[in-house]
């Protein structure tokens, strides 16, 4: 979608085109809705990536004339996500997120173009920017020891100004998270985070923590699932393998048309290093994630038979059952092409249902019966599968859920049964 702008005040307001970009021109999808500049005179808006990428590419900070015309890129050798545009009170400063390497930080670049400054970064993520007057800049952080609050940007001292969680912290004691690097199989760095229950040292049982998107990060902010593994004693290992983002294009769109390869790699490597530093027990594995983290999920236990229990959810398997089903038309036939021309691509990226004999690994499949991103059929074509092997398998449907749960007692639910789960096959 391109941007486009209606006269304020103007009624009936016949908006009118600024941009002809093929790709995404507006960057909703990141909570990055287009900012005019003081004057009136300019729009920063978030620009997308090269059209055939679609979400492997990388969004870049544009600015366009209110008139129209070329707009201009003010990010191009960045190589990351950008978010969430804010000018300064003088129009001649533009504040900015930037998704990078496990953390978002708050930058700032001159309107004109030029070098980007750093206004808050550090291990944490920084979102929610709102502007204020004389440049002050509200906005939220979360660290993996801290849950949001709102801190407010002075200059560039953040001033925190809720505490809404200090009571509950007092009462909870918070895993330690530390980054991860580490070699995968081809040598390519991989980076990610572990997270070991507290108070705690050796080797202990861990669970491989899959994100979803795949274009998405773990990231530094207070995660609740991890902190509840590490609190059960669980070690959280939580790699961003290629496919995601925060590492640049080239990382990202490095499993394009080819689901469950490098990304496969790249997450054995990060159990393999937690196994090597003695903090994962290699006899008590266990893997699991959601949406692309479920799918992913599916790949490794289709690839390596060492975990002893998986949870797999809101996952697809067999690529042609999402084929007119979901909402990923356009995606697949640029990124595989269109089944009956390339049948080839799409048994290759389907390998955990045409091939589900490699699978011995107990599995757990959960899904909202009202998911139009991932839908039903696909969890039930796996647990099906896996069933007619006699591979202990369940499969549990959330009703009125759709990709992400949203009812207070399904999400206890699902935590409870993971923990169940796992629990029985770890002993």
């Amino acid at each position: 979608s391109n941007l486009f702008v209606a006269a304020v005040g103007a009624i009936p307001a016949d908006p009118a085109q600024l941009t002809t970009f093929e790709g995404e021109d507006n960057g909703t999808d990141y909570d990055s809705l287009p900012a005019w500049s003081p004057d009136g005179r300019s729009i920063a808006y978030v620009q997308g990536g090269p059209v055939k990428l679609f979400s492997y590419g990388v969004r870049s900070l544009a600015v366009i004339a209110a008139t129209g015309g070329a707009p201009r890129i003010l990010t191009p050798a960045l190589d990351r996500n950008v978010a969430r545009p804010l000018w300064s009170a003088d129009g001649k400063t533009i504040r900015f997120i930037i998704e990078d390497d496990g953390n978002e930080r708050l930058a700032a670049i001159p309107a004109s173009g030029g070098a980007i400054t750093d206004l808050a970064a550090g291990m944490a993520v920084h979102s929610a920017t709102t502007a204020g007057p004389a440049n002050r800049i509200a906005l939220l952080r979360t660290t993996p020891t801290a849950p949001p609050e709102v801190f407010a940007l002075d200059g560039k001292a953040l001033r925190q100004l809720t505490h809404h969680n200090d009571a509950w912290l007092k009462d909870i004691v918070i895993a330690p998270t530390v980054m991860a690097r580490f070699r995968s199989k081809d040598g390519t760095d991989v980076h990610g985070f572990v997270v070991t229950p507290a108070g705690t040292s050796g080797k202990r049982p861990a669970i491989l923590f899959n994100h979803g998107g795949p274009q998405a990060q773990h990231d530094s902010s207070f995660d609740l699932t991890w902190q509840v593994l590490a609190g059960h004693g669980y070690a959280v290992i939580a790699s961003n393998p290629r496919g995601g983002t925060g590492r640049g294009q080239d990382y990202a769109k490095a499993i394009y048309a080819a689901w469950g390869g490098v990304d496969v790699e790249d997450a054995l490597a990060a159990v393999d290093d937690a196994v090597a530093r003695g903090i994962a027990d290699p006899a008590k594995l266990a893997v699991g994630g959601w949406s692309y983290g479920g799918m992913l999920t599916n790949y490794i236990i289709a690839s390596d038979q060492r975990f002893k229990a998986a949870v797999s959810g809101a996952s697809i398997s067999n690529a042609l059952a999402g084929y007119g089903t979901d909402q990923y038309i356009r995606d697949y036939e640029m990124e595989l092409g269109k089944p009956w021309e390339h049948p080839e691509a799409w048994a290759r990226v389907s390998y955990p249902f045409l091939h589900n004999d490699r699978i011995v690994t107990p599995t757990l499949f959960m899904v909202g019966d009202k998911d139009f991103n991932v839908p039903l059929q696909n969890s039930e074509q796996m647990y099906q599968a896996l069933r007619s092997r006699d591979v202990p398998t369940q499969l549990v449907i959330y009703p009125g859920q759709f990709h992400g749960l949203k009812r207070p007692s399904f999400i206890k639910d699902r935590m409870q049964r993971w923990l169940d789960w796992v629990d029985a096959r770890m002993k």
